[in-house]
């Protein structure tokens, strides 16, 4: 089996807070992974740290077999796209937005046109082109996130509660993409998210994380249904957990 991402023993300490405490996970290839827990777990930390945005206080991070050092920081950073619950656009065009990354790697006009025009029809914005990004609604700036991380050939995304705040038929649409991009692309996915339905949907492993570790790892069938630990049972059945 083989790994694209590999956390041994990682904590992260933000001065006498621990976020995270010796985290161990791996994460498959092409799978998604749905991480689920109470606000304050450690859900967020955990993601931007397997992002390479922050660094763990101790442990050791592996990428695709190799070691996460500074020296590859940047490479890993280049195969890899967090997407957060807002983000940040360009002042200008979609079309732009998409077209920036491809002309820092020296893409052709032609090749970029090709590839913004794929990429808009598989997250469903096609003729959006001329749009401000700006002033895209909620569910379209996500859909956009997710074309830009496409377009560049991401490898691995993660996405911190991407469908927060949204309406019902956004939902449903962000959450076909990233089952298609997942499934055409075999790009693996990790995700935060407090949408029980939408981790059992979308997840093919489930993570529980309360305080900062790893309760339960498991299928997301298996983990829904059949929870091995008092918390994770409490926490799905929406219980105070003590």
């Amino acid at each position: 089996m083989s790994y694209l991402i590999e956390l041994k023993d990682v904590t992260k300490r933000y001065g006498e807070i621990v976020a995270l405490n010796n985290i161990s996970l791996k994460v498959t290839k092409g799978e998604i992974l749905a991480i689920i827990g109470p606000n304050g777990s450690g859900k967020t930390t955990l993601l931007r740290i397997m992002a390479g945005i922050d660094k763990p206080t101790s442990g050791e991070i592996y990428f695709d077999g190799a070691k996460i050092y500074d020296k590859n920081i940047d490479e890993v950073r280049s195969r890899s796209t967090m997407i957060f619950q807002r983000t940040v656009f360009f002042g200008t065009t979609v079309y732009k937005n998409l077209a920036y990354g491809l002309k820092l790697r020296g893409y052709s006009k032609k090749e970029i046109k090709e590839k913004v025009r794929e990429a808009l029809r598989i997250v469903k914005l096609e003729g959006y082109e001329s749009r401000p990004a700006k002033r895209l609604s909620g569910g379209e700036q996500q859909r956009l996130s997710l074309a830009r991380a496409l377009i560049l050939g991401t490898e691995l995304i993660l996405l911190d509660e991407p469908t927060a705040n949204l309406d019902p038929y956004n939902v449903a649409m962000i959450e076909e993409i990233i089952s298609e991009i997942n499934r055409n692309f075999n790009t693996t996915i990790i995700m935060a998210t407090h949408n029980m339905f939408q981790a059992k949907r979308l997840g093919k492993k489930v993570v529980f994380l309360f305080n900062g570790e790893v309760v339960e790892i498991s299928k997301a069938d298996k983990i829904f249904e059949d929870p091995q630990d008092k918390r994770t049972k409490s926490f799905i059945k929406g219980e105070m957990i003590y």
